[in-house]
């Protein structure tokens, strides 16, 4: 079995490496970035319909200004995000386990969305709702990152901007496989590993999964 390179922030890198050990995997946890909340001002809660959560991240460093928020129902990416969410006391009226634009597709096109947001995102395409963008957290990059245990491993990738510090990272890429959470993830990681393959649904579930079989995957002849 091969190992895993966990390389999310934490606190979500632990939770990732203890569903690897329950599938039999083997992680090495090494983050690439820490998450720092932002200074950041809570608008007015009645000039919108509902919050918009994509990241956990939010309401883990959200502060003390997610109090005045708390009235507004929310609509989640992921289950893990929409616990999140329902730990710190918000209603959850939505989540889903695909991506933020299909997330979009589902609800009311006149929604008033205030997106509570890393400072690095994704922006909706196409977005039929009127969204509103408040950065409250950034992900900052680890200068020393000791990936000696990249070598034959299979990394474990959750966002384009991981990917591509990965790559500014390895040496010898040839020898470590990429499992991406996401097409644009695989995309972000461009080329000379040893394969790269994205997961067929962007969740720590789905990723794992292909961890499993990237693991179990036969050396080529």
């Amino acid at each position: 079995m091969k190992r895993v390179l966990v390389l999310r922030p934490e606190p979500a890198a632990a939770a990732t490496a203890q569903r690897a050990r329950a599938l039999g995997l083997k992680p090495v946890v090494v983050p690439l970035f820490e998450v720092e909340p932002a200074v950041w001002d809570a608008p007015d809660p009645s000039g919108f319909d509902a919050l918009l959560l994509t990241s956990g991240n939010a309401i883990r460093v959200g502060g003390d200004q997610l109090q005045a928020l708390r009235g507004l129902p929310v609509h989640a990416v992921g289950d893990r995000t929409a616990e999140a969410a329902r730990e710190a006391g918000f209603d959850v009226a939505s989540s889903g386990d695909a991506d933020v634009d299909r997330l979009l597709d589902s609800l009311d096109p006149n929604l008033r969305l205030l997106h509570l947001c890393g400072e690095d995102r994704r922006e909706a395409q196409e977005s039929r709702q009127k969204i509103t963008p408040v950065i409250v957290y950034r992900s900052t990059a680890r200068d020393k990152v000791d990936l000696a245990a990249a070598a034959g491993s299979v990394a474990l990738v959750h966002s384009p901007r991981a990917a591509r510090r990965l790559g500014e990272l390895v040496r010898n890429k040839e020898s470590v496989a990429i499992a991406a959470i996401s097409t644009a993830a695989a995309d972000a990681a461009g080329f000379g590993w040893a394969s790269v393959e994205a997961a067929d649904r962007p969740t720590d579930e789905a990723l794992l999964a292909l961890a499993v079989r990237l693991c179990n995957k036969p050396p080529p002849e």
